[in-house]
């Protein structure tokens, strides 16, 4: 059976994720086209390991596992932090430097060590990844270029936020207000191309 799209109204999607920061930012965006979102951790779904090396390959296999194991459509996100004078690292691999404490000023820490010289060019990348449980699969990918700060600032947003200023911009994603951040983020770019092509 060949997945259809658009998503119809009425239709329920399971977020491939266990963090409710997650689901209801997804459930906000996804509220005005009709569609009702559950998580992966309310329908106590095992995490899957990512082995991936690339964070398509990663959101594939959490939206895939989603969608075998519910019978649903399976949404996944994978995102992280790219460096160029860290050969575009901690990437793949920006939760796991954060540790099981997800010690994000530590991590934050290990940038700045390892950044010798002017070279502060940085991105964020997201991929999200649509999976049905026929197999198909669409995935959609959002980057935002920008610099990395000399020091943190600022208290709003999460993970890597205080060290990353997006380009055309002075202030950190840390600085700026929830909306702002989110007209122009990764993920944002990345939700817009899976609206274009999946909700109509």
């Amino acid at each position: 059976m060949t997945a259809h799209l658009p998503l119809k109204q009425g239709s329920r999607l399971v977020l491939a994720s266990h963090n409710k920061g997650k689901l209801a930012e997804f459930a906000s965006l996804l509220a005005p086209y009709g569609i009702t979102v559950l998580s992966a951790g309310e329908l106590d779904l095992p995490e899957p390991e990512e082995t991936a090396t690339t964070f398509e390959g990663n959101a594939r296999i959490k939206a895939e596992a989603a969608a075998k194991a519910t019978g649903l459509p399976a949404l996944a996100d994978d995102s992280g932090l790219c460096v160029s004078a860290l050969g575009g690292a901690p990437g793949i691999y920006s939760a796991r430097w954060a540790g099981p404490e997800k010690d994000f000023p530590a991590a934050m820490r290990r940038i700045e060590i390892g950044i010798d010289g002017d070279e502060r060019d940085a991105w964020f990348i997201s991929v999200l990844c649509l999976a049905f449980p026929d197999g198909t699969t669409f995935c959609f990918e959002g980057r935002i270029n920008g610099m990395i700060a000399p020091e943190p600032r600022g208290a709003a947003g999460h993970g890597y936020d205080p060290i990353f200023v997006p380009e055309n911009e002075t202030r950190t994603f840390a600085e700026m207000s929830d909306a702002e951040k989110n007209a122009i983020s990764h993920r944002a770019r990345a939700f817009e191309l899976f609206r274009e092509k999946c909700l109509g």
